[in-house]
């Protein structure tokens, strides 16, 4: 079959394989043989215009600057018959003869070169077929490169647009650039305005790029102040700016302000707004936390274990199930549990076989960890003031399998007369809940500073109570763990300090890795030095609650004597919840008064009133 010719094809194409090989051969052959001229007979032409389909076209090459590459392809002939060799102008072998002759054989098998790969049909075109091929490029060329002409026009007009676009922003930027850099208060009529403007929804964007402003202008204050302005003048403008990017009340953002510097005040604001991760706690009660894993990786939950300080915590990243509704978490495999609440179990350290006493245990997530700690062993009294939240612990206690627990519902305040002589007690008192706020966003706003005295007024009552409920002649404790979930001073370091005055206690190392030290001045208030051993947790720093936590060690059941003066104790009774109460003292004063009424009658009248009760009894009975 003869050749199939593509007329759409374009491509410009040089010489085949074949006589890309054997143009060396052609050379040397030519200079040993006679030029011999060998006229092709019309029979062969003939065949060679039939098999490309084309007219016969002269073959003394092309005139175009593309002669070079269009030009036929060298190749090698050796006649069987003798030794005939047909050369070209330039003294070459022609390869239309040789094709010709080998058509003429009637050879159809491909041609295979010296590696044994067969040449393509498309590198082994004729003459005839190459000036075709260039004629239709030609015609076609010419639309073409009207067309690529037209399109290059079009590229260069939208480049020189883009790049004259570019070119006029460039100033706009480099003004905005430097009007971030010098940072300028506001005037009081631009903060009426704003003032006015807040009815509808501000601009929070610019709000914040003034935050970030003001707050470099405050790191370096001296240089780059504004003249005639005082830091307070900034101090006010950053945190009423907060207020409104942030949604804070002015109160707690001043509270905030006096914990942290700057740069970390708006770290700590920014890591309130994202959730913080979901945590499990391996029940070892029941399973070990690497089938936990597994059983829950098989379900499609995606987890890591929590991190090195803790051999029984998971981090949920995503999951296809519900964690809180598992056959798993059904069967008590698990407990939901926040991180932060495990390091205060962690630093209560309970041994086996010891009385415990969690003074505040609701949900129950900490007073199970304590029995799974004990595997089982001594006994731990739950209490809570709440009988509504005592509901969920029954339920996360049995659910866990947890058998030495004992629940209970009293005040704490009033436990030493209830129960005492514990070896181990935890207490997490209820507090104005600042370092949970990414949980509960409401805390920005109902905070006031009676919460915050409140709070810590019940703080330090509680903590008098579990005190005096540790014995501190026990063997392996004595020990007492104070937590809030606060970062408040108030509720924190001012509550440590106060036990540390009022109680035979000291404080220890709380046995964890990780955690800043509490403050041992704030202010104008100086702490106890031994408050360093304290703990705070951030969650713009751990990635967790906010957190505090204190751990005393009993050295003696004796309360110290109060060295104020009797009208200080009387104004502040509460403070020492042991001392003698009123009604006590009343009863006996009326009982003096009666004795001394007694002896001042006469001996005849007290025998007809002794006989008179005597007269009475038996009605009585």
């Amino acid at each position: 079959m003869g050749r199939k010719l593509d007329p759409t094809r374009k491509e410009k194409r040089g010489p085949g394989r074949k006589a890309r090989k054997q143009r060396g051969a052609e050379v040397e052959l030519a200079r040993f043989l006679p030029p011999v001229e060998e006229q092709v007979s019309p029979q062969k032409e003939k065949h060679a215009v039939k098999a490309a389909g084309q007219t016969a076209r002269g073959r003394s090459g092309f005139s175009d600057g593309n002669s070079k590459w269009l030009a036929p392809a060298k190749a090698k002939k050796i006649q069987p018959k003798g030794n005939h060799v047909e050369l070209s102008s330039d003294g070459e072998v022609e390869e239309s003869s040789w094709e010709m002759e080998e058509e003429e054989d009637g050879s159809s098998e491909e041609m295979v070169d010296d590696y044994g790969a067969s040449s393509s049909e498309e590198e082994e075109l004729l003459p005839i077929e190459k000036a075709a091929l260039k004629q239709k490029s030609d015609r076609e060329g010419l639309s073409e490169d009207d067309s690529e002409e037209e399109e290059e026009e079009e590229a260069e007009e939208t480049n020189k647009q883009k790049m004259g676009q570019k070119e006029e922003e460039g100033p706009d930027l480099q003004l905005n650039l430097d009007i971030d850099e010098q940072f300028k208060l506001p005037t009081s009529e631009e903060i009426e305005k704003e003032d006015i403007l807040f009815i509808s929804p501000p601009d929070l964007h610019v709000i914040h790029q003034r935050i970030q402003g003001n707050v470099e202008v405050l790191q370096d204050f001296g240089v780059k102040r504004e003249e005639g302005r005082s830091r307070q003048e900034y101090l006010t403008l950053l945190r009423r700016d907060m207020a409104a990017y942030y949604s804070y009340s002015d109160f707690l953002l001043t509270k905030l302000m006096d914990i942290f510097p700057l740069p970390e005040l708006i770290n700590f604001l920014e890591a309130n707004e994202v959730p913080r991760p979901v945590t499990i706690r391996t029940n070892t009660l029941k399973t070990r936390r690497r089938d936990l894993a597994q059983a829950l990786i098989n379900r499609g939950v995606n987890l890591d274990p929590l991190g090195k300080w803790s051999k029984t915590g998971l981090v949920i990243y995503d999951s296809t199930v519900p964690i809180g509704a598992t056959p798993e978490y059904l069967a008590g495999h698990y407990m939901l549990q926040g991180a932060s609440s495990l390091l205060p179990v962690m630093a209560l350290a309970p041994q086996e076989n010891e009385r415990i006493l969690d003074m505040c245990c609701a949900p129950g997530g900490k007073t199970s960890y304590i029995a799974q700690l004990m595997k089982n062993t001594g006994m731990i009294l739950a209490n809570d003031s709440s009988a509504e939240r005592l509901r969920s612990v029954v339920g996360n206690l049995h659910r866990l399998g947890v058998t030495n627990a004992v629940v209970s519902n009293c005040d704490g305040r009033q436990f030493p007369k209830v129960l005492g002589g514990f070896d181990r007690v935890l207490l997490d008192a209820p507090c104005s809940g600042t370092g949970v706020i990414s949980k509960d966003p409401a805390v920005k706003t109902n905070k006031d500073e009676k919460d915050i005295l409140r709070c810590a007024h019940l703080q330090k009552e509680l903590i008098l109570s579990a005190i005096d409920s540790v014995n501190a002649a026990s063997e392996t404790g004595g020990y007492i763990v104070y937590c809030t979930c606060s970062i408040m001073v108030e509720e924190n370091e001012c509550v440590v300090d106060y036990a540390l005055k009022k109680r035979n206690v000291r404080l220890v190392a709380t046995g964890l890795d990780f955690g800043k030290e509490g403050f041992t001045r704030f202010k104008d208030r100086r702490f106890h030095p031994s408050l360093k051993s304290t703990r705070r947790f951030y969650p713009h720093t751990h990635n967790m609650d906010g957190f505090f936590i204190a751990k005393f060690k009993k050295f003696s059941n004796a309360i110290p004597q109060a060295k104020k003066e009797p009208a200080v104790e009387a104004a502040a009774p509460s403070t020492v919840p042991d001392t003698i109460t009123e009604p006590p003292p009343k009863k006996k004063k009326l009982e003096g008064s009666k004795a001394d009424k007694e002896q001042k009658l006469p001996q005849p009248a007290l025998k007809k009133k002794r006989s008179f009760q005597a007269q009475r009894r038996p009605l009585k009975a």
